[in-house]
């Protein structure tokens, strides 16, 4: 991208053959770049405005009639044409600059051969002013375009028509430098907006790319569950007939279908699931971790400077291999992240079994408050809301008073 400050999100008002030319629809309104976003800001910029356009009206209008001695038929309607459309060259700098700027060559044909300059100087200053919005406002061969025009349409007949052309050349001077300034400050508000929509997006690709992450290393957990159970679902329609050595026949085929059928899924789950593994995966086969290595992960993470305390709430139950190891991996990230982030903390683990779900809790009292922090860790936030929402459970997380953490997750029993 040869010119970033030039990208649609932040330049408007683009003209299709010079500066008089017809404005490429939607893109005439360039108060979304022009105005701050925040009202503390916007509000006293309106104001000031508003106020300059009162003044630089007002100042033009009585200039003209008491300096240049103007008829007021012809100095109020030429005063508001020149200085009054400041007051929207804020959100629209082409149509502002297009009014004064007929205005300023009216004037120019009023009252030609008379005094130094044609104009009240309020009715310049307003125009520099709408110039710095143009440039601002408008893409850079827009901005070109309105400086040629401002200097040949406006500053070369007065000058035909008897202001010294030295004076002619200072305000094609001061017309230039107004623009160009004005570029400036719309190219780099420009940039930083494209630097905050590329940063935001690629917030937004790291947190996708934690997703397939996550998901992916969820499936290769699963993989090793659910092969066990194949292989034990095999095995036994295997060994039936053995046990049972009066088996019909039409029993010992059905087990024979159950053997053969298990042994394909677990073949096809092996190769679809395989895909996921990396190189350095393809011989983990280590058992699926669950709570019962819940005091393995505290005394790591004591090891880690933390202060670890574990508790179990109700009668401990058999859980299926899924909730088994999301709960682990829930209370393994969340005790990642207080070290990462709360070193030195103390942290509370609550395992608790009710009735129909398993809760997990994890509080800790350092002194952080980001919601996101996690996402620096990979998965963080990312995986524990994946694998709670996999098992359509619930999952909450956040700031705990004036300093610490909570993790809170319910993962349904599914039986």
């Amino acid at each position: 991208m040869n010119e970033p400050h030039r990208s649609d999100a932040g330049r408007r008002g683009r003209l299709l053959a010079g500066a008089t030319s017809a404005v490429v629809p939607g893109r005439d309104d360039p108060a979304v770049t022009l105005l701050p976003g925040r009202r503390l800001l916007r509000v006293p910029l309106m104001a000031l405005l508003l106020a300059m356009t009162i003044g630089f009206t007002a100042g033009s209008i009585a200039i003209s009639i008491e300096g240049y001695h103007v008829d007021p038929g012809a100095a109020v309607p030429l005063g508001v044409l020149m200085a009054t459309p400041l007051i929207f060259a804020a959100r629209w700098p082409l149509a502002a600059w297009r009014i004064a700027a007929i205005g300023l060559l009216v004037t120019v044909f009023v009252r030609h051969g008379e005094g130094f300059m044609p104009w009240p100087v309020t009715s310049i200053l307003a125009l520099v002013v709408i110039l710095f919005f143009a440039g601002v406002g408008c893409e850079r061969e827009t901005t070109v375009g309105v400086g040629a025009v401002t200097i040949v349409g406006v500053l070369l007949p007065a000058v035909l028509f008897g202001m010294p052309g030295w004076f002619g050349m200072i305000l094609a001077g001061i017309t230039a430098v107004v623009l160009t300034f004005g570029d400036a400050v719309g190219g780099r508000r420009s940039a930083e907006q494209e630097l905050r929509r590329r940063e935001e997006q690629h917030r937004q690709d790291l947190a996708r790319q934690a997703v397939l992450e996550e998901r992916a290393r969820i499936a290769r957990e699963l993989h090793d569950v659910v092969a066990h159970h194949m292989s034990v679902i095999a095995m036994q329609a295997e060994a039936a007939p053995f046990k049972i050595p009066e088996l019909p026949d039409a029993a010992r085929e059905t087990f024979g279908v159950v053997r053969d059928a298990a042994r394909e899924a677990l073949t096809e789950t092996r190769r679809v699931v395989g895909l996921l593994r990396s190189d350095d995966e393809g011989a983990e086969r280590a058992p699926s971790p669950g709570l019962d290595r819940l005091d393995e992960l505290a005394a790591a993470a004591r090891n880690s400077g933390l202060s670890v305390a574990t508790v179990v709430v109700g009668m401990p139950r058999q859980l299926d291999a899924g909730v088994d190891l999301s709960a682990y991996r829930i209370v393994q990230e969340s005790l990642s992240n207080a070290a990462r982030y709360a070193p030195g903390s103390r942290v509370h683990v609550e395992i608790k079994y009710g009735a129909e779900a398993l809760a997990v809790t994890v509080d800790d009292d350092g002194p952080r408050g980001d919601p996101d922090r996690s996402q620096g860790g990979g998965h963080g936030l990312v995986g524990m809301r994946e694998r709670v929402t996999m098992l359509g459970g619930a999952l909450s997380a956040g700031p705990r008073g004036p300093a610490g953490w909570t993790v809170a997750a319910e993962l349904p029993y599914g039986d």
